[in-house]
């Protein structure tokens, strides 16, 4: 029976401008490091953002942006200061897609491996209330 989510996996170009990107825009906290070791696949960090188990696993990253993505929810009030955080970064910003009215607010943003993410304000109730709401199911 699954219980939960275990970890997330990026594999990543450079262990370091990763983990600065994890700081800087999550607050991630760094839990391990395998330094030179190789106890994986390779070279391997792993954090901790929100009580999720990330880790960056050096490699080669994706070569192609896609709309796959692991998303973040955070509360409404937060969003400006976590949009200052990725433009301090350098991190590109994705412009956002429509939204149905209710469902929340997100930024979309890559990191320096072609990884999306999104920070999001609303919940699954919220975007199935909406997505009722049009289909005249409330």
């Amino acid at each position: 029976m699954i219980t939960g989510l275990s970890h997330i996996t990026f594999i990543v170009n450079d262990l370091d401008r990763s983990t600065l990107f994890f700081n800087k825009v999550f607050g991630a906290k760094e839990i391990y490091s395998s330094g030179d070791k190789t106890y994986s696949l390779a070279k391997e960090k792993f954090f901790l953002i929100g009580g999720l188990w990330i880790c960056a696993m050096e490699g080669t990253p994706p070569t192609e942006r896609s709309y796959n993505h692991i998303a973040f929810q955070i509360q409404e009030n937060e969003i400006d200061g976590y949009m200052e955080r990725i433009l301090d970064i350098g991190a590109e910003i994705k412009s956002e897609r429509p939204r149905v009215e209710g469902e929340g607010r997100s930024i979309y943003f890559f990191d320096f491996d072609n990884h999306l993410f999104e920070l999001h304000t609303g919940t699954l109730n919220e975007r199935l209330h909406g997505y009722n709401a049009i289909a005249g199911k409330t």
